[in-house]
């Protein structure tokens, strides 16, 4: 029920977004033991997938919504993604970001045009301020994953995938806010031929691994793991979506995500930021069950800071 509206979120978008390229290791493949294509986001506009669900959840709205402008809260790439999709499509954009933020994170996104709010660095006090700056300026929320037209423009990534692979029999994604990987389960359902979509998740904030066995939404104590973009959980939109579609989510340690980050590194020469590198750690983890197959990876994001590399 969902393909017309994947086509035409994938046909709205496409003047804004980058259909990135595709890439393969022959080293990686053989340590795999199957064949991997990596759907390569970390070359989308700001440097990771998010700029598909927000070019395409702005395009959606009405003129008079554009004109009163958007506001999310994000630290990281979906503050960076709203702030120049808005840009794009010349609308004002408010960004509650933590206090706590790294400098050349709110760098990017004021570089990108967006008005930083600053706040506490808890959930509570960024929703609490995103409200203040709705109700105040008449600007309109934009949830960086429980947005059924963000989740729409994520399934892009997927579907650009199949077109150029339409084999594949696995997509593996990286799970944190679930945007991703809903957009990638409705992306398989109508152009994958019987093609499973699973996740990888940091033991570290395995909300979404406990979510599907509880058949809840669980939410984390601690997030004390490098894929800073997976400390979000899942929400009433995508949840359902992924609780339906979703094979299976493989949980990894740290030292197997910063592995799978350096491999990427140095085998594929791109920039791969940690919470990108979870997914090809949750098949490297596992990779006797996937011998032989045909596999997708989409590397979720390339924003690094650089000082802070883990290897």
């Amino acid at each position: 029920m969902y393909k017309e509206q994947l086509i035409q979120t994938h046909h709205r978008i496409a003047p804004y977004i980058h259909n990135t390229p595709i890439l393969s290791s022959r080293l990686i493949n053989d340590l795999i033991g199957a064949d991997l294509v990596f759907k390569c986001e970390n070359f989308q506009k700001m440097g990771a997938f998010k700029m598909r669900g927000a070019t395409n959840a702005i395009m959606q709205l009405s003129d008079k919504q554009k004109q009163q402008g958007v506001v999310t809260h994000s630290s990281g790439n979906f503050a960076q993604a709203l702030s120049l999709a808005a840009q794009s499509l010349g609308v004002k954009a408010y960004i509650v970001m933590p206090n706590t933020a790294p400098e050349v994170k709110k760098n990017a996104v004021r570089g990108y045009g967006g008005e930083i709010v600053e706040c506490e660095p808890t959930l509570t006090a960024r929703e609490n301020a995103a409200n203040e700056i709705a109700e105040r300026s008449g600007a309109t929320f934009i949830h960086p994953s429980n947005d059924f037209n963000v989740i729409l423009g994520q399934g892009t990534a997927a579907k650009e995938l199949l077109e150029e692979q339409p084999d594949l029999q696995y997509i593996f994604t990286p799970i944190g806010g679930g945007g991703l990987v809903a957009g990638t389960i409705i992306a398989t359902t109508y152009f994958g031929k019987n093609c499973k979509v699973i996740s990888g998740e940091p033991f570290e904030v395995d909300d979404a691994y406990r979510s599907l066995q509880s058949g809840v939404i669980e939410s984390n104590k601690t997030t004390n793991t490098i894929a800073d973009g997976l400390k979000t959980q899942l929400g009433d939109i995508n949840f359902p979506i992924i609780k339906d579609g979703i094979e299976r989510i493989i949980r990894v340690s740290e030292q197997e995500i910063v592995n799978a980050m350096q491999l990427i590194w140095e085998r594929l020469k791109i920039v791969c930021e940690s919470s990108a590198a979870v997914a090809l750690a949750a098949l490297i983890k596992e990779k006797e069950h996937f011998k032989g197959k045909s596999i997708g990876i989409i590397i979720s994001g390339g924003n690094v800071d650089l000082a802070k590399l883990p290897f």
